[in-house]
């Protein structure tokens, strides 16, 4: 994360002064366009672009650690090793599932979804059966 920190802050550094080289060029040549502005403004354009990639890949960062955290609590709270704090009431009740049991039901509901985006008629699919106990279209539970 440091990594994603460093290089964006770098990225904005550069582009902060990439434009006070631009007011610089401008004020030095009284206004009037000259190859130092034109390089100023090129040099601008460019660290503009390279801190619009800087904060792409750190929006991509940010999504992906909020995914893996989400998908954790997932798993947490449905397979029961989420530790409760004193007065915080259960949660619906039902027994936990096993780890593995919640991972094939996302990988047939992420399917289905695919199908269904397909245009695909996911509930005639001879492969749902919810009393099944692995999904075949998966190779990973075909294993199992």
């Amino acid at each position: 994360m440091d990594n994603h920190v460093d290089s964006l802050n770098n990225a904005y550094e550069e582009f902060v002064a990439a434009a006070a080289n631009v007011l610089e060029a401008k004020e030095s040549s009284e206004g009037q366009k000259t190859a130092a502005t034109d390089a100023a403004l090129e040099n601008f354009k460019q660290r503009w672009e390279l801190f619009r990639v800087a904060c792409d890949q750190a929006e991509e960062f940010v999504e992906s650690v909020k995914q893996r955290i989400g998908s954790e609590c997932l798993v947490d709270e449905a397979t029961g090793s989420v530790a409760r704090k004193p007065g915080q009431a259960a949660t619906s009740g039902l027994p936990p599932i096993s780890a593995v049991r919640l991972e094939q039901m996302s990988k047939a509901v992420r399917w289905l979804v695919i199908e269904l985006q397909h245009g695909g008629t996911a509930g005639g699919s001879s492969h749902s059966h919810s009393s099944a106990p692995f999904d075949a279209r998966f190779s990973e539970d075909a294993a199992q």
